[in-house]
């Protein structure tokens, strides 16, 4: 029996609208660098292993760059809005490619929810500081939801050029910073105390990388960009490798400068002694620049959270979207605007979800960074790198079934197995350490932990339904493409 689809509705995303410089400009805001470098580094410099914290992240840049080799080569033969969703399935067999998608279409949900606690938290804080207005921090959440629902609904280019001028604002502003400090030499001369074995053993390494590898979260959502992509299979390649870079760079140059700007020596202490760690980089700009930027810094600092929360949103309604599209959840989930040719039903439905769960934090007068934020974005982090994990698997089961593609061993095999083995030792450490990730306590944290078994239970189970019921849609699951 077939079902009718709604009069304004297609299956098909806009071709041909997004270039390399449009995608990029999504994924470098999904990784929100300016609430990074003040929000999250601080915290993770403080916990991890001081001013070693660089090295690390040169550490992060190397595997990701070997999980981006299979990952892109493998994108060229599988273009599809899934994304992770859609390599598993091509790779590791349907009912892994459902518990995938499930995994993914919650982690990205989760992170996006999470943000819109972050961004209240901080423009509750700015408006009554600066202009001595207070609202409720879920007021600017919500007015945030309603202008990112009316965006993720229309056109997706449109999304594309407000998010390509913040991120550019973003860079520029950060760059005068780390510029500055090294012009002045910093606290006591340009070294590079961060690389050397002392500082980079120092404090606790495992804690440090795990802040370093949620810093990426969001580098990898080239691939469901990929049927709205000009030429995909060059555009996403370049994309991907583009991206990480910048973002991998960028890192490492602004947290070399903030510690050479406290000094290697001083900087664990002096953000002990800070009551807010995440102020760090005002005291920087103020010192170094002048109050000036730092009131440019402070705005970036929302407008980079709101750009998070618009490339987060694109990317659950995707999700949605492609897995609906292939009959693992209700067919209007998997259709687009006749006009817009956005995924309009998946955009909604995220806006729906991240409505009543930031209601319900607010009733329950939970704290929207501490809980809200803290929470969700750290147990997305594990279930992206659970992903990235699964996928590297799927790319050396993909290639090792069709050899007549003739591709190099390096790319078909070493770099997606090294891939895979440093993101699962990755990963069980964030498991071992995931209390201090959160926050919460050690029975909490693993009560979140729980959710990514009945995340991957739950979608396996849907892969099955659909075997049971139109089998060979099950073995289709994740082939659509261009």
């Amino acid at each position: 029996m077939s079902v009718s689809l709604p009069a304004n509705s297609s299956t098909e995303l806009r071709r041909g609208t997004l270039g390399v410089g449009f995608i990029i400009f999504f994924v470098i805001s999904a990784a929100s660098p300016l609430s990074v470098i003040a929000g999250g580094f601080p915290i993770g410099i403080m916990l991890g292993n001081g001013a070693g914290t660089p090295a690390l992240l040169i550490a992060t840049l190397l595997v990701l760059l070997a999980f981006s080799v299979g990952y892109t080569t493998m994108a060229r033969y599988v273009t599809n809005a899934g994304g992770f969703y859609a390599f598993c399935s091509r790779g590791l067999g349907g009912t892994a490619g459902g518990a995938a998608g499930v995994l993914a279409m919650f982690a990205y949900n989760i992170l996006q929810v999470g943000l819109y606690g972050m961004f209240g938290g901080v423009v509750a804080g700015t408006m009554s500081a600066v202009f001595g207005i207070d609202q409720p921090w879920w007021v600017y959440s919500l007015l945030a939801m309603v202008s990112i629902a009316v965006l993720g609904y229309r056109k997706i280019d449109l999304s594309a050029k407000l998010l390509s001028f913040v991120v550019i604002a973003e860079y520029l502003a950060i760059l005068v910073l780390d510029l500055a400090i090294i012009h002045s030499g910093g606290d006591s001369g340009v070294n590079f105390d961060s690389f050397e074995p002392r500082n980079i053993g120092s404090g606790t390494p495992s804690i440090g990388l795990l802040f370093c590898f949620a810093a990426f979260i969001g580098f990898e959502a080239t691939t469901i960009y990929g049927e709205e992509a000009k030429d995909p299979k060059r555009t996403i390649p370049i994309a991907t490798y583009a991206s990480v870079l910048l973002i991998g760079v960028f890192y490492t140059l602004s947290v070399w400068a903030i510690v050479v700007g406290v000094g290697s020596d001083k900087i664990v202490p002096t953000l002990q002694a800070l009551q807010d760690p995440t102020t760090l980089l005002y005291g920087l700009s103020d010192h170094y620049v002048g109050p000036q930027l730092t009131q440019v810094i402070r705005v970036l600092f929302m407008v980079s959270i709101y750009a998070g929360l618009l490339a987060f949103h694109n990317a659950a309604a995707r999700y949605f979207f492609a897995i609906a599209r292939d009959g693992l959840l209700p067919r209007q989930l998997g259709t687009t605007h006749r006009v817009h040719q956005s995924p309009h039903m998946g955009s909604a439905l995220q806006s729906l979800i991240a409505a009543v769960v930031v209601m319900i934090f607010a009733a329950m007068g939970a704290d929207p960074i501490l809980q809200l934020f803290a929470w969700f974005s750290s147990l997305a982090t594990l279930c992206v790198i659970l992903l990235m994990a699964m996928t590297s698997a799927a790319v050396l089961m993909y290639f090792r079934r069709q050899p007549e593609l003739r591709l190099g061993w390096l790319r078909r095999c070493l770099l997606p197995g090294f891939a895979m083995l440093a993101l699962l030792g990755v990963l069980s450490v964030a498991v071992l350490h995931f209390d201090v990730l959160t926050g919460a306590s050690r029975g909490l944290s693993y009560t979140l932990c729980a959710v990514i078994p009945a995340a991957l239970l739950g979608g396996a189970l849907l892969a099955r339904r659909l075997r049971r019921k139109h089998p060979q849609r099950f073995d289709a699951l994740g082939s659509h493409k261009l």
